[in-house]
């Protein structure tokens, strides 16, 4: 898999609460959409981690813009953490295949399991950091696959210990000495709760595999507690949802190993800093840029054209774009994804300063219509102050994703939506000749056009863009100066 390049795009579903129980143990069902916050993104963010201060990191990302064909997804890849990496980049893989309905990951130019905006499908994948500190790392992947039974949602949690040099499983939290202490307690709390499954919860727990493989979302809060949470049918009837169980700092803390001890410290008092050992991160060069003054393309008068840029920012497409904008005084739109201006804010901000405009692409691209009014201004307010955080400028405009929108999405932001005259479908067709030959051949006066900055295919069409439609007397202008010239007519 090519670094930005997931052959599918997955939504963010955020996190599940990591609050713990002051008792021994606690536990608890997560059910409705159990998700139904989980879903939005919208439960705890992520523990004080900031991921702009993660030397070298990047936001492996990918995703469609079509409603046919309606995925996303995202995952970190750290310095020094390569082996996690890779785990999380095959699970997500296999997803995307299954999605895909393609057997060997390979990219599809369609939604080959039959995915269209009619059968209901989206398959969203998200992260959250839960630990950057020190030598640990721990990270959560949310999956949402609207076609699956049930909610759909599913949570791994992925933990590096960076003084072995070594990933390791959730369970690896816990000592292998302590493990049958850990699983019986585990069991005392989820029996006799609703929906629970008592056979079911020694089956898979008596058995080691079976236990790796429902014990798969372990994670610590600022207290030192830990929580475990189960997907939907994992230990008992789908209706009952999820379930979760909460254990104290001070019952837990004697049933960890050596690693868990440290990441359980690092989640109570973090260092600040990550350190792997990473001997190669080096800090990607932001060009420097700046707007010689306003626009003053008066589009009303002369040929214009909005390009529009989804997803990004991206490392290091998004650098050598704005090179390729600079030479020709283009300025165009970019609609930002909420969790990748957090991860590369310099960017944003180097897109700011340049002249461009900077857009509302929603926190982790989810269809906003399939969300509450809540979880939809969720999505875009913190996209929004993450904006504003980077570059001092809220956004006055937001695409949403896939481009659905409905009247409930209108009323749950001040934002001006934007949509598109001319798609390169540049997500599906990695062909930086074809996509140029699409803007080219189909761009009229006053075009908005929809491309992707995190394909490097795409960035890869934007000289022979600037150089044919330049030629032919076009203005490149960001969409709200395109409007504002307009408004008049």
């Amino acid at each position: 898999m090519r670094k930005n390049t997931l052959l599918s795009s997955l939504i963010l579903v955020g996190s599940l609460a990591l609050t713990a129980a002051c008792a021994s143990g606690r536990s608890g069902t997560e059910s409705g959409q159990g998700g139904a916050t989980a879903s939005s993104g919208s439960a705890t963010d992520d523990q004080g981690v900031d991921p702009a201060k993660i030397k070298g990191l990047d936001i492996v990302t990918d995703s469609s813009e079509h409603g046919s064909c309606p995925y996303a997804a995202g995952y970190p890849a750290v310095p020094g953490a390569e082996a996690m990496t890779a785990a999380m980049e095959k699970d997500v893989q296999q997803r995307l295949a299954a999605f895909l309905g393609t057997d060997d990951g390979e990219q599809a130019t369609d939604c080959g399991g039959g995915a269209d905006s009619g059968s209901g499908q989206e398959l969203n994948i998200s992260h959250q950091f839960l630990i950057a500190s020190g030598d640990v790392l721990g990270v959560r992947l949310s999956t949402l696959d609207r076609g699956a039974a049930g909610d759909g949602l599913a949570t791994r949690t992925y933990w590096y210990d960076g003084a072995a040099k070594a990933y390791g499983p959730p369970l690896g939290l816990v000592a292998d000495g302590a493990r049958e202490s850990f699983t019986t307690a585990l069991k005392k709390e989820l029996k006799g709760q609703e929906g629970v499954d008592a056979g079911q919860l020694d089956e898979v727990l008596d058995d080691s595999a079976g236990r790796s493989a429902v014990l798969d979302d372990i994670a610590f809060g600022t207290d030192g507690g830990m929580r475990v949470s189960f997907d939907r049918g994992e230990v008992g009837v789908p209706a009952g949802g999820r379930y979760a169980v909460s254990f104290s700092k001070d019952t837990i803390t004697p049933w960890l190993s050596p690693f868990g001890k440290r990441a359980q410290q690092q989640a109570m008092h973090p260092s600040g800093t990550l350190e792997l050992g990473a001997t190669d991160a080096p800090e990607e060069p932001v060009p420097t840029h700046r707007a010689s003054g306003e626009d003053t393309a008066d589009c009303a008068k002369v040929k214009c054209v909005a390009l529009t840029f989804d997803d990004g920012p991206a490392v290091p497409e998004a650098a050598t774009l704005l090179n390729h904008l600079a030479q020709y005084k283009a300025r165009v739109t970019f609609f930002t994804v909420g969790q990748n201006v957090a991860a590369h804010p310099e960017l944003v901000r180097a897109e700011a300063k340049a002249g461009h405009e900077i857009g509302n692409h929603s926190w982790n691209h989810p269809d906003l219509t399939r969300l509450t009014p809540e979880q939809i201004t969720y999505q875009l307010n913190r996209t929004s102050e993450a904006i504003k955080n980077a570059t001092g400028k809220a956004p006055t405009v937001f695409r949403p994703p896939y481009g659905a929108i409905d009247a409930k999405v209108k009323a749950a932001t001040t934002l001006s939506p934007v949509l598109w005259d001319v798609d390169t479908e540049d997500w599906k067709y990695r062909d930086a000749a074809k996509v140029a030959q699409t803007v080219i051949a189909k761009t009229e006066p006053n075009d908005v056009v929809l491309m992707h900055d995190i394909h490097p295919t795409s960035v890869a069409a934007v000289p022979e863009i600037l150089r044919t439609l330049t030629a032919r007397g076009y203005h490149f202008v960001t969409v709200s100066h395109l409007r504002a010239t307009l408004a008049g007519r």
